[in-house]
């Protein structure tokens, strides 16, 4: 009898510690730092600002009633059937956001000029990094490049986000492109992955698994810094991408690469333990 008890405690305890690992991995964001970098790499100037601040004195970007989208990968074998230049599937539902432009942002540390890159960073290391045009002369069928702080609908289909402020809004503060309407033949505030290959360089093009287009792969969740970096940004962008191993591709298999490893060893650790404890009744 003890024996068991024991097991049971001990089974309780480590899935007391998933559970929370699990939940450090997940950290809605309420404020952020913006970042002046030199062209050595080195910081000059920074400022920190919370969603109160930026509400209230930033220009606010969507209206916490329209729904955004952006496109997962399409899994067909042609690459002009990859590009869905139509817009005819996939679409995930970012929600009804509100937030603030990344270009306002950056003005907050003296602005962007032509060569500049910006990084968009979560907290768990995750970043993209955006070139001065998309920023500051984004395309319609594009949008504002904007850090969402709300959403004030929950998403129709696939990843749900939360409603209202982080932490409320889970998901949150999370990157997000907010296109217009003209691409899209059903009306839809879609940023496609056709609309990516007309307006983005060759090397920001996002590509899942290293083979499929999809502008699911720029919207950052638990935005905590925005970087500018003078002259572009020279470091590696081959970070694992944490932020994007969420359900935003939940119709399709993710690669084996993606899978968590921290929660896969403690279940493992678990079912041992528990396999051991019997064995010793």
């Amino acid at each position: 009898m003890r024996s068991h008890c024991t097991e049971k405690n001990l089974a309780i305890v480590i899935l007391g510690c998933i559970i929370c690992c699990a939940g450090a991995l997940a950290v809605p964001t309420t404020d952020l730092i913006v970042s002046e970098y030199g062209a050595d790499g080195t910081p000059s100037m920074n400022k920190s600002v919370t969603i109160q601040w930026m509400e209230a004195n930033l220009p606010v970007q969507g209206d916490g009633t329209t729904h955004y989208y952006h496109q997962g990968p399409v899994f067909v074998e042609s690459k002009e059937g990859q590009w869905d230049r139509n817009e005819t599937t996939n679409f995930k539902d970012m929600g009804a956001v509100k937030g603030t432009a990344v270009r306002d942002l950056c003005d907050l540390v003296g602005g962007m000029n032509a060569g500049d890159d910006v990084m968009v960073k979560a907290v768990d290391g995750y970043h993209v990094e955006i070139p001065y045009e998309n920023i500051y002369y984004p395309d319609p069928r594009q949008g504002n490049i904007t850090v969402c702080w709300f959403n004030g609908e929950e998403s129709s289909v696939g990843e749900r986000q939360g409603i209202g402020y982080p932490p409320s809004y889970h998901v949150g503060m999370r990157l997000l492109f907010l296109a217009d309407t003209s691409t899209n033949s059903e009306g839809k505030h879609v940023f496609g992955n056709w609309d990516m290959h007309e307006v983005m360089p060759a090397d920001r093009i996002h590509l899942f698994d290293n083979l499929y287009p999809s502008t699911g792969g720029y919207t950052v969740k638990w935005v905590d810094e925005i970087r500018v970096y003078r002259g572009g940004y020279q470091g590696s962008s081959d970070l694992l991408p944490k932020s994007y191993e969420s359900k935003v591709n939940e119709t399709y298999p993710a690669p084996p690469t993606e899978s968590p490893l921290l929660l896969t060893t403690l279940l493992a650790g678990c079912g041992a333990l528990l396999v051991f404890g019997r064995g010793n009744r």
